[in-house]
């Protein structure tokens, strides 16, 4: 090949590079592409929702407002879900039975077994955001953003086959006691002890409060949770008190 032959395939190959390095993916359209189960243009609204107020304080750049559609989704999803599958059953089993499926503690659990622990970009610096709900918050914001992107059906279609039968089986959630926090006062009752729900700590985390409840038993804190309402701090704090103490 002559010098000239040379220069020219430098040339076409240096105006080519930018062309198709616009096919290749990044390595977070990989990820995302991984979790949703498809190819999105929309890369911009995913990186939003993986955005904690930690790291990205303007609205428009934080996973704020996603999560808070998201929120509203899966509220819908979970009841159509549950209507349908108990035709015959109550409202109040209904209530509770989404309240298990949704409540904070569970769509964190269901968000770390997805991998959204190591996608949310938070700061790293604050230990309390580690062990934070901050994970589930970032599930309804990808959903928010799922909705976004695909509408309702094909996200009712993710939260289904995504969320609640891989990680959500029904039979056992039937047999959990929804009341936690009376498990643990029936427990200090029997044993003769003083037990006191004490709220420890009230702050906003964006636009929401964020509870701290420590359970106190004979003037000793044996647990601490936090929530984004008393009942679920409180609730949380005593599922955590019961495993400490192996009731």
């Amino acid at each position: 090949m002559c010098d000239n032959e040379k220069i020219q395939g430098l040339i076409l190959v240096k105006f080519l590079q930018p062309i198709l390095s616009r096919f290749k993916k990044s390595e977070f359209e990989k990820d995302i592409s991984m979790l949703i189960g498809y190819r999105t243009a929309n890369l911009l609204l995913f990186k939003t929702a993986l955005n904690h107020r930690s790291v990205k304080d303007n609205p428009t750049e934080n996973n704020e407002r996603l999560e808070f559609l998201g929120d509203a989704i899966i509220g819908a999803v979970v009841a159509d879900y549950l209507f349908k599958k108990y035709p015959y059953k109550g409202e109040g089993f209904l209530t509770e039975m989404r309240s298990k499926m949704v409540n904070r503690q569970q769509l964190n659990h269901i968000a770390i077994q997805m991998g959204l622990r190591k996608m949310t970009r938070f700061n790293k610096m604050d230990g309390g955001l580690k062990t934070s709900q901050i994970f589930g918050n970032t599930l309804e914001a990808l959903v928010g953003a799922i909705y976004l992107d695909k509408k309702y059906e094909i996200t009712k279609k993710w939260i289904v086959e995504k969320m609640i039968q891989p990680y959500l089986f029904m039979d056992e959630l039937e047999q959990i006691d929804i009341n936690i926090k009376n498990k643990i006062i029936g427990w200090a009752l029997k044993q003769g002890k003083q037990i006191d729900f004490v709220l420890a700590g009230e702050q906003l985390e964006g636009r929401r409060r964020l509870f701290t409840i420590n359970i106190v038993i004979d003037s000793e804190i044996v647990a601490s949770q936090k929530g984004y309402t008393k009942k679920d701090a409180s609730q949380l704090a005593a599922q955590k008190a019961i495993e400490t103490l192996g009731i």
